[in-house]
């Protein structure tokens, strides 16, 4: 019943990462379209969205109409992440997934990550961004949304490795290998303390949660 999230740098290659290591483990997998599955009949996703890619000026601070909403938002999204960690066999993928769960003992927390020059590498295999500083612009302005979400939400430095348990570069580490490893420590954890199974979780979420997975099963 464990269960991983995953934060990684656009490019690092993080989200094939987690859909090996979920693949091997015979785990759910929940990404960006999960999260969106689950919010969806609570609040409009493309407000959700635009917020999460939004960076909070100052003046934002002093619209306190738009800082209410956007606080029902984000407590919609750790009730999400909190329903997915308590049904358990589960990858999280981003979404500050690694502070919502932080000091479980059945949850690995991982960050991936890579040079900014293999970033723009891969990223220029993408057909938006054939071009190297194209590529670099996309990097960074993504840097700078992750950046703003996870340090303005969760008040956590986005580049700090203090909250994970793994930090992998794939830069040096192709993807099957990490998420080989991904696989070991998880089926190495204890387990001791308090788990993830253990949540008190809102009960309309765990619905979605299940409701999302039941679908996905009679899809495949």
């Amino acid at each position: 019943m464990a269960v991983i999230t995953i934060s990684r740098e656009f490019g690092s290659e993080g989200s094939l990462v987690a859909e090996k290591t979920a693949q091997i483990l015979g785990y759910h997998l929940a990404d960006k379209q999960t999260i969106e599955a689950i919010l969806r009949t609570d609040c409009a996703v493309p407000e959700f969205q635009r917020e999460y890619a939004s960076v909070p000026g100052f003046w934002d601070r002093f619209d306190l109409r738009r800082m209410e909403r956007r606080q029902v938002l984000i407590e919609s999204l750790n009730r999400a992440i909190l329903a997915l960690a308590q049904h358990g066999n589960m990858v999280i993928v981003g979404r500050g997934g690694f502070s919502v769960l932080k000091g479980l003992a059945d949850v690995l927390h991982v960050r991936i990550q890579a040079p900014l020059p293999v970033r723009i590498r891969r990223v220029t295999e993408l057909p938006e961004a054939t071009v190297p500083s194209r590529a670099e612009r996309f990097i960074l302005e993504n840097d700078k949304i992750q950046r703003s979400f996870i340090e303005s939400v969760y008040g956590v430095p986005w580049d700090t490795a203090k909250p994970f348990d793994l930090v992998l570069d794939t830069g040096k580490i192709a993807p099957d290998l990490a998420a080989g490893w991904l696989v070991q420590a998880v089926q190495a954890m204890s387990g001791g303390g308090f788990t993830a199974s253990g949540l008190e979780v809102d009960p309309v979420f765990a619905a979605r949660v299940n409701g999302v997975f039941h679908c996905e099963a009679h899809a495949a």
